[in-house]
């Protein structure tokens, strides 16, 4: 699971793209690597790491304005939860009609169809994405399988932009500026939530009651 052996130049900016949600569980892997990506690197003039949470096509100009693209998400392929599964280019799927990948793939489909109605896709493009395992726990964090797949995660995107031409550099201590809003970072997200029983998290009779 290595990214392409031949390096490519630089041309243009470089877009490192988080998609997720944080209050489902490991429909947050992607954000979070992006979390962790500016923590513990400092990115090289023209990369841009970017939240995107669900804001789909809100994040058509940014894809307009890429010539390279990474993308983490979460995906569903029906693989052992935690697996990392690597998507490039073309075999992103832009149209719909395909089968589904990422759980939020309509959203990003959109993004992808309307760049290229508009002339201006990416040249090169990577998915990582990994497989998720629980996503019905309301206000859950990271199975520890998923969490487990962020430090690979991180560390394909960085060959990539090394490949690219475009290498990060790894700060002194893991403390970039925080991406997220008060309290979502993970270390104040896990530390503050309160646990299943309390929260009357999974699928409690008492709310769900037909």
């Amino acid at each position: 699971m290595t990214p392409a052996p031949e390096p490519m130049p630089a041309a243009g900016p470089v877009l490192v793209l988080g998609i997720g949600n944080l209050l489902w569980a490991d429909e947050g892997f992607g954000v979070r690597c992006i979390e962790q990506l500016n923590r513990t690197h400092v990115m090289a003039p023209g990369v841009m790491l970017m939240d995107g949470g669900t804001q789909g096509l809100y994040l058509l100009h940014h894809v307009q304005a890429a010539r390279r693209l990474i993308v983490f998400d979460a995906i569903d392929y029906g693989l052992p939860p935690g697996t990392l599964k690597l998507v490039r280019d073309d075999d992103v799927p832009c149209f719909t009609g395909v089968r589904k990948m990422s759980l939020h793939q309509t959203g990003f489909q959109d993004v992808l169809s309307a760049a290229s109605l508009l002339g201006a896709t990416p040249e090169a493009m990577l998915l990582i994405g990994v497989q998720a395992g629980e996503l019905e726990d309301w206000g859950g964090s990271l199975t520890a399988v998923v969490r487990a797949q962020l430090d690979p995660a991180v560390a394909i995107a960085l060959d990539q932009l090394a490949a690219w031409g475009v290498p990060a550099t790894a700060r002194p201590t893991a403390s970039g500026t925080a991406l997220l809003g008060p309290g979502l970072d993970i270390v104040a997200y896990e530390t503050g939530r309160p646990d299943a029983a309390t929260a009357c998290r999974d699928r409690d009779d008492r709310f769900y009651r037909g």
